[in-house]
């Protein structure tokens, strides 16, 4: 049976950082939005962050405006659902929602959740967004053990927390992670979960990964996308990443 092809969500946040250090509203958000958009990409992803350092709230709307006029195209907001999270998933009810588990003025998110300590509180926040309609999706360490607590909690997919991996790229520890990161995907698909995958993903590793990890519905790929798109621009870029997936299903 063949496999579905990954889908590509860009995420967006860098284009709001370079945003917010003027007042010109340069670069546009939105018109970046929907350039990736036309270009092909199946999906945007924001994270809004309470210190509103990149995506601002009133980004939040506007970007889920620009993806309702490209039939296909899903919203994914990602956060702590702790912080403003909900706020915007129960306002505009996105295709997806990623809860992340990092702290206010977090520099990047850099760790899943800990379903040993985080069931329990997660519960109720699932349970409502699902009833919204929302996918839900929990960011994961590649930890096979923890797959059966996410189902449990009723989420939908976990994503794979990938920089262990990006930094392993090209280096003797390759395999090691790629296997790593194949036996924790093959225990979310074993319990019933979709597999998502983001960080630190770029256009030199991310065909490998996918050729070696099973079942990824979906990567979210941002700071290397946006370097991308400093030298190709918006459009090429998503192509670029395009054909990375396509190579990895060749």
């Amino acid at each position: 049976m063949t496999r579905p092809k990954t889908a590509l969500s860009v995420n967006l946040n860098k284009v709001a950082l370079v945003r917010n250090t003027r007042h010109l509203n340069i670069p546009n958000v939105a018109r970046a939005a929907s350039i990736c958009l036309q270009a092909g990409a199946h999906g945007i992803t924001v994270h809004p962050r309470p210190d509103a350092r990149h995506i601002r709230g009133e980004d939040v709307p506007a970007l889920h405006e620009v993806v309702c006029h490209h039939p296909g195209a899903e919203y994914n907001i990602e956060g702590n659902p702790f912080h403003n999270l909900m706020e915007h998933v129960r306002r505009l009810r996105p295709h997806q929602c990623t809860l992340v588990p990092d702290t206010e003025g977090q520099f990047t998110s850099d760790h899943g959740w800990d379903m040993a300590v985080d069931a329990q509180r997660l519960l109720p926040i699932v349970e409502e967004a699902r009833s919204l309609g929302v996918r839900v999706s929990l960011f994961m360490d590649p930890e096979p053990s923890m797959m059966a607590a996410v189902r449990d909690v009723g989420a939908d997919r976990i994503e794979l927390y990938t920089e262990s991996y990006a930094r392993a790229w090209g280096t003797p520890r390759q395999s090691e992670l790629l296997d790593r990161f194949a036996k924790a995907a093959q225990a979310a698909l074993d319990v019933g979960l979709g597999v998502n995958a983001g960080h630190d993903l770029n256009r030199d590793n991310l065909t490998d990964f996918l050729r070696h990890v099973p079942g990824v519905r979906e990567v979210s790929i941002g700071h290397a996308f946006i370097a991308d798109a400093l030298e190709l621009g918006y459009a090429a870029t998503v192509r670029a990443y395009l054909d990375a997936i396509d190579a990895a299903f060749a």
